[in-house]
């Protein structure tokens, strides 16, 4: 069989082009050593003093610790809320689909600032009722968050059940399984694939989502993303970069043991088909 394999200049240009696109991460790495107060290239002397202010300023892990709750709880919170959408859609198909599809797309169709701003008087004005879900707390930016992302995630809920065969459903309607059943044993097995990215996805876009925390939070809720944002606005803290190359190696973690998984995965299937395949004649 002939495959087509690109030619060295395709390759040149290749490395060209990523070489170009991760520079600006590749700058990061030595900016993050260096043993000025200010961000700058390390003149002469490496230093850790950067990583040193991470691990003693109690600030940076709790504003990590609060990020990571946020993404988890407001992605939970969204995939729910957008399975839910998405399921009854795939099961009442009502006349105004196309509608209530575009009123959930709201918040990712309009402009950021004005979602901020929306959300802004939204938690102000549930501050004056209660101080719990409000304006500069843990919860009022679980909600708005969870606003954002979910339209995503509705998006990714929508496209996996577009793939599900209606008679496999149909079938388990007619042996009379009832509707919970359809869709814990029938439904959610099949858009697994759907629910795991849209959970995905919608934690990364939590995690670095900071326009709209900039303007429902002051001091209490203070994020990952705010704070770095502090750091550069207010006195270019150095500790940004060190902060930067630890998210980065995260990345390249996470992303090594994905490539790696699904390495594993592909050869778990292709062994046993080529021990099963008897002797070609």
């Amino acid at each position: 069989m002939d495959i087509y394999r690109p030619g060295p200049c395709a390759l040149i240009c290749t490395a060209i082009v990523v070489l170009f696109l991760i520079a600006p991460l590749i700058a990061v790495v030595p900016t993050s050593f260096t043993s000025s107060s200010y961000l700058s290239m390390p003149t002469g002397e490496w230093s850790l003093r950067h990583y040193r202010t991470l691990a003693d300023d109690p600030q940076w892990g709790q504003s990590a610790l609060l990020s990571i709750s946020i993404g988890l709880v407001s992605s939970m919170l969204a995939t729910l809320l957008a399975a839910s959408f998405a399921l009854g859609l795939w099961f009442q198909k009502p006349r105004l689909s196309a509608a209530l599809i575009g009123f959930v797309m709201l918040p990712m169709i309009v402009p950021p600032v004005v979602s901020a701003i929306t959300l802004y008087f939204l938690l102000t004005s549930i501050s004056k009722v209660s101080a719990v879900l409000g304006y500069d707390t843990w919860s009022g930016v679980v909600l708005a968050h969870t606003v954002m992302i979910a339209p995503f995630a509705v998006i990714l809920m929508m496209v996996a059940l577009s793939q599900v065969d209606r008679r496999i459903d149909m079938a388990a309607r007619g042996m009379g399984a009832s509707l919970w059943q359809r869709i814990s044993l029938i439904i959610v097995p099949n858009v697994r694939f759907g629910i795991i990215s849209a959970l995905f996805l919608c934690f990364v876009l939590s995690w670095e989502e900071i326009g709209v925390t900039l303007f429902i939070t002051s001091v209490d809720a203070i994020t990952l993303p705010r704070l770095v944002w502090m750091g550069l606005r207010d006195n270019v803290d150095p500790a940004v970069a060190a902060v930067s190359v630890l998210l980065i190696t995260a990345t390249i973690i996470v992303l090594a043991g994905v490539l790696w998984g699904r390495e594993r995965r592909s050869r778990s299937v292709l062994v046993p088909a080529t021990i099963g395949r008897g002797p070609e004649l």
